[in-house]
């Protein structure tokens, strides 16, 4: 039986949207199917013409599929903020993260960084620049494939040091997590959730986009590793 609700979203909130259309369909017993895949593909996507009632991805690609023409105007809203995180091989030494300048000595020490095609990965990019890791011969630089984890490079040992989301990281057996980016080199990315142009169930989608900015989605939020987008100034 098809569902109710039909969406797409990027790999880093599919455990968030899991638990909530769960929960909506207890609730309202109206289903939700959202396909979670690598944020790109889901552009791409949506781009290409793919019918969906809701998207939910990083706040900067959905403001320009809504400028595009490929969201319902004035739908976009953000519900979860996400940091940054770092981990290790499951026993490996934890380096010291406590600022920038320890952060810097510990990524060029490292043989291998591992980091994501999503936002945190251009941020990530930012900062090798800035600290010239990327011109470093000693420290290989991975970018994890679209919709792979970057922790299954560190739990495998590609990476020495792994670098994404922290709600990417919670699920992923054999890594252990040190910790978010100290304040000062910290970026948060935000997701937000909007109604596809093409969607053939509009009132359902803005319902579901309701209760997922509402409070009652906080604690799944928080669950998950990031921070409920309304608890922000």
């Amino acid at each position: 039986m098809a569902a109710d609700i039909v969406g797409i979203s990027s790999m880093a909130t599919r455990q968030i949207l899991a638990e909530r259309s769960s929960a909506y369909r207890q609730k309202t017993r109206r289903s939700v199917a959202i396909e979670s895949v690598g944020g790109v593909d889901a552009a791409r996507r949506i781009r290409a013409g793919e019918k969906f009632d809701i998207v939910v991805l990083a706040d900067d690609a959905m403001k320009k599929l809504e400028e595009n023409g490929f969201l319902k105007p004035g739908s976009r809203a953000g519900f979860a903020d996400s940091a940054i995180a770092v981990a290790v091989r499951s026993g490996a030494r934890r380096p010291d993260l406590s600022d920038e300048a320890a952060t810097k000595a510990a990524v060029l020490s490292a043989r291998s960084i591992g980091y994501s095609t999503g936002p945190s990965g251009t941020h990530v990019l930012k900062l090798l620049e800035k600290w010239d890791a990327d011109q470093s011969k000693s420290v290989r630089i991975i970018q994890a494939p679209p919709g792979v984890p970057v922790g299954t490079l560190v739990a495998r040992g590609d990476a020495e040091l792994g670098f994404q989301q922290l709600s990417e990281f919670l699920d992923v057996p054999g890594i252990d997590i040190i910790g978010a980016l100290p304040q000062e080199i910290q970026s948060l990315t935000r997701f937000s959730c909007g109604v596809g142009a093409l969607a053939t169930n509009e009132a359902g989608a803005r319902d579901f986009i309701s209760y997922l900015t509402s409070a009652e989605a906080d604690a799944s939020i928080r669950r998950h590793g990031m921070e409920p987008t309304h608890t922000r100034s």
